[in-house]
């Protein structure tokens, strides 16, 4: 099985760029965007002057819990830049969601309370809500991490979006809000309440 296959059956369809926009991602983005695989792991990630965002990151089935998506994200943080990352809400029923969000949560990941994310998808044409994940080496505020969001969004999910999907996204103004005064709660404090 490929990168890209792994990736499509882990992670929902809405969630999923084409393969060709990841491989144009890979080519014309090739200071930025990069693709980090083993027989055992897949991870996408763009690296920026200010910050990381991962894209993607698969472990395989037989091989988690064995610190491999660890080391990864021990990796990452050696670069000493904020790392950001998209996961789904919560939901009690998919206990790979849990897994996911304990994962972050043990390697010292912030949920972004003053953040909203919420983009429809040209696969499904539905809305896809969205959190945002975020570690920071120095304290980086979530004003700083929004604006780091936006920049993603601009130059990796919409590159080139009309031409590969015949559409285009939404913009990052329609996607993405900051409110400090509407503060959500922690998406880790929703794992402890479900442990009660």
């Amino acid at each position: 099985m490929n990168w890209y296959e792994k990736l499509s059956k882990y992670f929902p369809i809405e969630e999923m760029k084409s393969r060709e926009h990841m491989e144009l991602l890979l080519k014309e983005k090739a200071d930025v965007y990069f693709k980090d695989e083993s027989e055992n792991h897949v991870l996408m990630y763009a690296e920026f002057d200010h910050f990381l965002f991962i894209d993607y990151l698969y472990v395989a089935a037989n091989t988690r819990g064995q610190g491999v998506g660890g080391k990864l994200i021990d990796r990452m943080k050696k670069k000493g830049k904020p790392i950001l990352l998209e996961v789904e809400p919560l939901q009690y029923e998919d206990s790979d969601s849990k897994k996911r969000l304990r994962f972050y949560e043990r390697q010292g990941f912030q949920h972004a309370q003053t953040i909203g994310y919420n983009r429809r998808s040209l696969a499904t044409d539905k809305e896809n809500p969205m959190e945002i994940l975020y570690w920071t080496p120095n304290e980086e505020s979530e004003k700083e991490i929004f604006e780091a969001m936006r920049d993603m969004y601009e130059q990796i999910h919409t590159y080139k979006d009309r031409q590969l999907y015949g559409e285009a996204y939404q913009t990052s103004d329609e996607v993405l809000t900051f409110s400090k005064d509407r503060a959500k709660d922690s998406i880790f404090n929703a794992l402890e309440d479900k442990q009660k």
